[in-house]
Order: C-alpha cells, then sequence, then structure tokens
C-alpha cells in the first residue's frame, strides 16, 4: 500500500521523539510504500546520511517547515516548539492533500509528538487516518502533589490547564471523530478520549528497542551478589518521583546496599539534600549525566531498576533495563504499567506518598534477598522485550493494524 506518515520529529540513532518517528517511518516501510512528512532542520542531514548508508528503497522523505519561523526552538523551548507544531500541522495538511493528488495514498498514520489535546488536520483527508499512539492523559496524583516545591506544583497546574484547553479544541475533537483508528500510550489518555466522546481505544506504547540495542543489552552480565545496587535512571525533575525511590532505600534497611543515580537536572540538589537527611548519602551515588555506552555500563553493575515515575507516557529505561535482564521497580502509573509485566518486574500501587514508599521499600528488599525472583524476571523481561516490544514487533503489529483499516473502509 501507498502509506503517508506525519512526523513531526524523525532523526536516526536518537531516543524519545525522534527515534519514534525513524524507527516508525521504517519499519512501515518494510512492507508499505511510505511517505514521510518532517522538518528538514531537526533531521534531514542525519537522515539522508544514514539512507545512504544503508537505503531503504520504500522510504521517500518530504521536508517543509513554517517560511516565516523556520527554526522551532528560537523563541524558547516547550510552549514555542506546541506552538511551531500547531501550525506546522496545518502546512502538512495542505502538503499532505497536494501528494495524495499526485499519489493517491491508502491511509495516513500521525506520530511523534501525537497529543490527545493536540489535533492533526491530516485526518481531514479523505483516506482512513490512524492517530498515534497519543499521549498526554497522564497527571501525578493529587495526593503526591503534597511533597512538590511551589515551582512544581506550578507546572502540574499549568500542565493541567494546557491539557484542558486543548481537550476543548473544537480541532481536536474533529481528529478524534474522523480517526479511523485510536491509539493511547496509557489508559490515563484513553480515559481522557473516552471523556471527548471517543467509543474506542487501542493502549500501545510508543516505543520500542531495535534490535541492535537487544542484542548489546541481552550481553549483559548478572552482577556480582554483593553488594546488590539499585540504579535510577533519567533527568532529575520532580514528577519522576526519584524522592521515592531515595525515601524507601532508607527504609528498606538493607545495610550492605547500594543506590546509584544516573542524570542530571534541577532536582539534583535537593535529591543529594534528601539523601543526607536520611542518612544514606554514604551508600548513594550521583553520577549525573553519562555518555550511553557509560551508562549501559553502569546498569550492567546493577540488579534492579527503579522508576517510581508518577506520570510518565512511556519509559525507555524499563525498556532497556528489561533487554539487559535487570527486573523494574515502578509504580503502577501511565507508561511503566504498560510496559513492565508482572512477570517482568514489581509494580506498587500509588494511593499516597507513605503508602509508596512502605510497598517500594518492601520491592527493594524483595528483590535484594530472593536471588531466584531476580533470575525469573531478568529472563521473563528479556523475552517480552523480544516477543512485543521490539521495533521489529511493534512494525509487524502496525502493518497488521493498516491492512484491516483499509480493508474495513474499503
Amino acid at each position: 500500500m501507498k502509506i503517508l506518515i506525519s512526523a513531526y520529529s524523525c532523526e536516526p540513532g536518537k531516543g524519545s521523539e525522534p527515534g519514534i518517528g525513524w524507527n516508525t517511518v521504517r519499519e512501515a516501510a518494510r512492507y508499505h510504500e511510505v511517505w514521510v512528512l518532517t522538518r528538514p532542520d531537526e533531521s534531514r542531514a542525519a537522515i539522508e546520511a544514514e539512507l545512504a548508508r544503508d537505503p531503504v528503497p520504500n522510504l521517500h522523505f518530504v521536508y517543509f517547515t513554517l517560511p516565516f519561523w523556520k527554526d522551532s526552538l528560537r523563541w524558547g523551548q516547550a510552549g514555542a516548539m506546541q506552538l511551531h507544531h500547531y501550525l506546522w500541522q496545518i502546512q502538512a495538511y495542505f502538503e499532505a492533500r497536494r501528494l495524495h493528488q499526485e499519489i493517491g495514498f491508502d491511509l495516513v498514520h500521525h506520530v511523534t509528538f501525537a497529543k490527545h489535546s493536540s489535533p492533526s488536520f491530516l485526518s481531514l483527508l479523505p483516506i482512513p487516518f490512524v492517530w498515534g499512539p497519543v499521549a498526554g492523559g497522564e497527571t501525578a496524583p493529587k495526593a503526591f502533589w503534597q511533597e512538590f516545591s511551589p515551582r512544581a506544583k506550578l507546572y502540574e497546574i499549568a500542565r493541567d490547564l494546557f491539557r484542558i484547553a486543548g481537550e476543548l479544541d473544537p480541532f481536536v475533537r474533529l481528529t478524534a471523530r474522523r480517526s479511523a483508528i485510536i491509539q493511547a500510550t496509557t489508559e490515563d489518555t484513553a480515559q481522557q478520549l473516552y471523556k471527548m466522546g471517543v467509543d474506542q481505544v487501542q493502549i500501545m506504547p510508543a516505543i520500542g528497542l531495535p534490535e541492535a540495542d537487544i542484542a548489546r543489552l541481552a550481553q549483559c552480565k548478572p552482577p556480582a551478589d554483593s553488594p546488590i545496587r539499585f540504579v535510577s535512571m533519567g533527568r532529575l525533575l520532580h514528577w519522576k518521583g526519584f524522592h521515592l525511590g531515595l525515601r524507601a532505600f532508607a527504609k528498606a534497611n538493607l545495610p550492605d546496599a547500594e543506590y546509584w543515580v544516573i542524570g542530571d537536572g534541577p532536582e539534583r540538589q535537593p535529591l543529594e539534600a534528601l539523601a543526607q537527611e536520611l542518612g544514606i548519602a554514604q551508600r548513594t551515588k550521583f553520577w549525573g549525566s553519562l555518555p550511553r555506552e557509560q551508562t549501559l555500563g553502569k546498569l550492567e553493575d546493577c540488579h534492579a531498576l527503579v522508576h517510581p515515575s508518577l506520570h510518565d507516557s512511556g519509559g525507555w529505561v524499563c525498556l532497556e533495563s528489561m533487554a539487559a535482564g535487570r527486573p523494574v521497580i515502578c509504580l503502577d502509573l501511565s507508561g511503566p504499567a504498560v510496559l513492565v509485566s508482572k512477570d517482568a518486574g514489581l509494580r506498587i500501587p500509588a494511593h499516597s506518598p507513605d503508602q509508596a514508599v512502605n510497598d517500594l521499600a518492601a520491592a527493594m528488599t524483595q528483590i535484594a534477598q530472593d536471588t531466584e525472583l531476580r533470575t525469573r524476571m531478568a529472563q521473563a523481561g528479556q523475552q517480552l522485550v523480544r516477543e512485543s516490544l521490539s521495533w521489529r514487533a511493534r512494525g509487524e503489529h502496525m502493518a497488521q493494524i493498516y491492512a484491516e483499516t483499509v480493508s474495513r473502509s474499503a
């Protein structure tokens, strides 16, 4: 079939949104003839270099950007990019309409920066439209706000207000109504879509791992039995919940265990102060932000990932940890709750901070003391990633969805 994909962010060799865009379009091109709408400022050089090295004959890129605002970050960060994305989507419709008249697509799919509260005008094309996986409906449980700083609370309030405003956008509701398939990364986002009048939503992660990464991570050897090491990885932001991990580690009373934190961000100083206050500073190591290979080396030295994120639509570190054979301890919220099976980790309910800390501490103790449990979870996590969470598996699933969607609309 002839497939049109809108990938505002798309670049080989990257994680996050650029990686989602690149891997999605590359996998789609294994089955179909694919045209991709994307921006030249972010990725054209990298895409052309990758295709020169490893050609994909079925993959065609159409680059364009706003003529009056070519750099999406020129006027700031997140807010400016969201506005740029919205306006770019309008332009994408006119580019897509022109291409459709020339080529005659069978289906159009909107990926990257896909929020349930942001429209895709490609839904107006007279062909089946696949939306997502979309995210953005995830929020930190209100009981956990009591531990946020005033600045963090303002961030959460602003985030909720932007989400509500987007849900009221008539073009968002039009996008939802015209979607043949809507996919959501989490149950939270699915529930917000249902409130907007959507009848059916598929829960599906937006992320995956390339085969090469899975093979690389599978080579990680089991660490020595002592000392037991837990690791948390990611930007040090309030909603990542690292403060809960530190409190749980202190409560677990594992005198010979260590807790490593890899990443940097505005919460680093408060987290280091908390470790001092809890009396665990000597057993806690803040490594800062490390290159990917060094990060994976540190992961290999640890026994389990602690990922107490409060509203994470994905969770790359959970995927990487499972692929490396490391059990995951996470809150039963948002993306990690979708990615981490009960056989590959321990999902902790999140009713209140004290309850979550107590249960996280119990989970750490269980992981530390039960070698057989760690081995079973390691094997289950690696199998889950190979069979369901690789980009190859995701591509096969999307090909099936494309075929079924076009068949129903015929």
